[in-house]
């Protein structure tokens, strides 16, 4: 699908690998001007970009810059790392009516050492995972199927994520789904090299791997929808 976005000036990069060198607020103080013109200002533009792209696709998931951008700002409270800039910029497109997270979205990252292009399920809740583990249950074929797509295998690879050791307890080990169910993250990203950060090339990475992804995504967030959509009082776990 074409665009008008040229990729990101050389500036940014330059940034970037400054910011790596001298993570501290003297020195980003006084460059926060180029970070919002060469930096911030075209993850806007790739954002709309890609929001265009998803109206037309799965409207669900389109993001609004403001929302979708992740903040500069590291959260350093509970980290021995206090460094207080990250040193890549990204952005997330999570299905609406969802917070980040508590989901399955789309996700995107920039910086001089690579291109991370991400999606699925990264920290769902208790209840999300019951509702996720489930699902998966009563739908491993389908899922299955899902998986095996050609275009997502050859653009993303296979399934990834943090799993337990053993099949959670309600569930049991001879199940079809029993691998399934022992994930806690159910997840898809891949690493590219940073030479098309400056290109029109990176948003017809990111784009294609964000259409291989949805619908496995949009498998995910099934039984998140439907239980949103339980009367109230009504028990949606058993």
């Amino acid at each position: 699908m074409p665009t008008a976005f040229p990729g990101f000036p050389s500036e940014a990069m330059t940034f970037f690998r400054g910011l790596a060198r001298n993570n501290t607020r003297e020195w980003f103080q006084p460059r926060k001007a180029i970070y919002d013109e060469s930096v911030k200002a075209p993850m806007i533009e790739l954002v709309h970009a890609l929001n265009r792209a998803l109206a037309r696709l799965a409207p669900a998931y389109i993001s609004e810059p403001e929302k979708a951008i992740y903040r500069l700002y590291r959260d350093t409270r509970f980290s021995p790392d206090k460094t207080p800039y990250k040193t890549h910029i990204a952005a997330i497109f999570p299905r609406r009516g969802f917070e980040k997270h508590t989901c399955a979205g789309l996700y995107f990252s920039v910086s001089p050492k690579e291109v991370e292009i991400a999606g699925g399920v990264y920290m769902p809740g208790a209840g999300e995972l019951q509702a996720l583990r489930t699902h998966l249950a009563e739908h491993h074929a389908r899922f299955r199927k899902l998986i095996r797509s050609r275009g997502l295998v050859t653009l993303l690879g296979e399934m990834q994520g943090d799993r337990l050791a053993r099949v959670p307890k309600g569930f049991c080990s001879e199940h079809p789904a029993a691998d399934l169910v022992r994930y806690k993250q159910w997840l898809w990203f891949v690493s590219l090299a940073p030479d098309i950060v400056t290109t029109p090339r990176l948003y017809d990475e990111v784009f294609h791997r964000f259409r291989a992804m949805l619908p496995v995504v949009d498998f995910l967030n099934e039984p998140l929808l439907a239980a949103r959509k339980k009367p109230a009082g009504e028990v949606f776990f058993v």
